[in-house]
């Protein structure tokens, strides 16, 4: 049987990097799912059962989780126990924080303008650059892999949660401006 103490990358037998194969993540998912599929145990006990049920839960919470590139790098950090999922007070540099605003500004600007799916379009290829470029980042600090690459990686890791939030947010407005 698997070994759910294991961290997902084990778990999945996959190498514990950023610059992940989604291909053998999603193979490696299916030969699992295979394995622990609930109708292999019908025929035994209830606590094999029950394992099988955790088994496979914990399959999916790892494939979820390594899939996004933004959950991905908060796992990689907290293997390293840095905790980016339940911080509150976070200092971030005035530039990227003004940055933010302008940009949230903009989104916010989009409903009133003349060409509102143009803006959107301008806005979510800012999004994605700024994605792309803290992925990038975020992966050359997290090679390095000393403390203080690890605080910068960090960091990225940070601002990645706004540039996502803000993706999220212009979805939103897509689908409440284009969907009716």
């Amino acid at each position: 049987m698997m070994d759910i103490t294991q961290n997902y990358f084990e778990f999945l037998a996959l190498p514990v990097t950023y610059q992940l194969d989604l291909q053998a993540l999603s193979e490696r998912s299916r030969e699992l799912q295979k394995t622990l599929h609930p109708d292999r145990f019908s025929h035994l006990s209830d606590r094999e059962r029950r394992l099988s049920v955790q088994y496979t839960a914990y399959l999916n919470e790892a494939v979820s989780t390594l899939k996004n590139p933004l959950s991905r790098a908060q796992y990689l950090l907290k293997l390293d126990g840095i905790d980016t999922f339940s911080e509150t007070q976070v200092q971030l540099d005035p530039m990227f924080l003004m940055q933010q605003m302008e940009l949230r500004e903009s989104l916010e600007e989009v409903a009133g303008s003349a060409d509102p799916e143009a803006d959107l379009a301008v806005l979510q290829q800012t999004v994605d650059q700024e994605m792309n470029s803290l992925r990038d980042q975020f992966d050359r600090y997290y090679k390095q892999s000393t403390p203080s690459a690890l605080e910068a990686a960090a960091v990225c890791v940070r601002k990645m949660q706004f540039i996502d939030k803000l993706g999220r947010e212009i979805e939103a407005l897509e689908d409440q401006l284009f969907d009716e």
